[in-house]
């Protein structure tokens, strides 16, 4: 597979529950010396800032949602850029969404919803990674695979700031995997951080009867009582002296400190408990709805409550909502109206247990799509599609502070450029880290030690604004 990067640090597919926590399995003492140092690296709000979110749910909407036929309708632009769908009122006055959104048109009043998103790239990949770090993708090409040069994703960057030694991973994806044949997603890994700061992946649907079991069930010739036999056995070995040499030569980053981590959370009941959704009030996964979009976002809440801070739940499998034909079907039939459902009864979830006062939800996808039905921007469009799109954009924002029943920043008249000041990726990017009380100037130091900034938006102010 390509490593995309020029480099031998490549992601591959043959993960062991996820790439950060594989290495226990089988480090050499060579990779142990060669470990990378772990710097001072404390968050450093601005001083007088507050965290508002102690979590975050990031429902990404993988291909690119069109704007123009959810929360950025234009019933008055010609047909072919209108569409087939009508728009209906909310419960904000003033503001509308799809006649598909019914749901989230109840509960519009938690949600801000920002309209002028935008970036320079329309290729999937280099898109995804912006969306996901807050940053272009380094040397970005078209069809530019992960690899270890990209810049970290959210839980990544967070987990470098603060990192945890309870067990508890900073960062879970799921239900899917971004990847397509020998194509992996940029921005879903630790990139230049390292594997140790990799999110855990899971690869299975909730709604699948033993999704616990399949969650935690480890590669073939593994098991819990086996790799506990291994941790014994390792134990054994003279764990001062090799913390020595381990200290020596990198100044942290030991081979003990991966494996205590990855046995702590395999062998722990803190996280894996949140895997069984059978202990959930039936009538609560009822209402997310009995299906792929619903069950992981129940799972999201569940895993949160567990005290993961971040969860992305990928909405389907890669480039799900990339309505290139059949716009109008697909979204009216498959994707909107189970999104519609498990979103809306994630907030009303979050906040009948007091949780969306600290848990910021945020919705995007890495882009929107063309505003005029049938057109193209070099990606084979069919007449009843919509095409990559990323002059302008929207992203849904609630909890955590932020101020619901509005609207920020707006679009041209047929959707197609930014009608105010655009927000970046950057910026949502800032506005991410800001909220768990992470200065986005903060520096992170990647695996050769060479500094990098965590962020260059800025806070996305108008979300909080009185």
């Amino acid at each position: 597979m390509r490593d995309g990067g020029g480099h031998g640090h490549g992601i591959v597919r043959r993960e062991f529950l996820q790439v950060g926590y594989s290495g226990f399995l089988g480090l050499s003492l060579s990779q142990i010396l060669t470990a990378r140092a772990l710097a001072d690296r404390a968050a450093k709000p601005d001083a007088g800032s507050k965290p508002r979110a102690r979590s975050m749910i990031l429902v990404f909407l993988t291909g690119g949602l069109s704007h123009l036929d959810s929360f950025d309708m234009k019933p008055d632009a010609p047909e072919q850029i209108r569409g087939e769908f009508k728009p209906i009122d909310t419960v904000v006055p003033g503001v509308q969404y799809c006649e598909h959104l019914p749901m989230l048109a109840a509960r519009a009043g938690d949600l801000a919803v920002v309209r002028s998103m935008a970036h320079k790239y329309t290729n999937h990949l280099n898109a995804t990674h912006e969306i996901l770090t807050g940053h272009s993708q380094p040397g970005a090409f078209f069809d530019k695979v992960a690899s270890r040069d990209d810049y970290p994703c959210y839980a990544s960057g967070l987990d470098y700031l603060r990192p945890r030694t309870d067990g508890v991973p900073t960062g879970v994806m799921l239900p899917t995997f971004l990847m397509d044949g020998p194509l992996t997603w940029p921005g879903q890994h630790a990139g230049l951080l390292g594997p140790r700061h990799d999110p855990w992946q899971i690869r299975q649907d909730p709604n699948r009867p033993g999704f616990q079991v399949e969650s935690l069930t480890l590669p073939v010739g593994f098991s819990v009582e086996r790799l506990g036999r291994r941790q014994s056995l390792l134990d054994q070995i003279n764990g001062q002296q090799l913390e020595a040499l381990t200290q020596s030569a990198t100044g942290g980053d030991s081979m003990s400190d991966q494996r205590a981590r990855a046995m702590s959370l395999l062998l722990s009941g803190r996280v894996s408990g949140a895997f069984d959704l059978e202990k959930e009030d039936p009538k609560t996964r009822d209402r997310y709805g009995r299906h792929t979009y619903g069950q992981s976002l129940l799972l999201a809440r569940r895993l949160i409550e567990a005290g993961v801070p971040i969860v992305q739940v990928n909405m389907g499998r890669v480039q799900q909502w990339d309505t290139h034909s059949a716009n109008f079907k697909n979204l009216k039939d498959r994707l909107l109206p189970p999104t519609d459902r498990g979103v809306s009864a994630l907030l009303d979830d979050l906040k009948g247990r007091g949780m969306l006062d600290e848990t910021l939800v945020v919705m995007t996808g890495e882009f929107g799509r063309t505003p005029r039905i049938g057109s193209s921007t070099g990606n084979n469009n069919t007449p009843d599609g919509r095409d990559h799109w990323a002059a302008v954009f929207s992203a849904v924002f609630a909890g955590a502070g932020v101020r619901g029943g509005r609207l920020v920043g707006a679009s041209d008249r047929t959707g197609a450029y930014p009608a105010s000041p655009p927000y970046s990726p950057g910026d949502l990017a800032a506005t991410i880290y800001r909220s768990f009380g992470v200065d986005p100037a903060s520096e992170l130091q990647d695996r050769f030690g060479r500094p990098i900034r965590l962020c260059d938006g800025q806070p996305i102010a108008a979300l909080y604004d009185s």
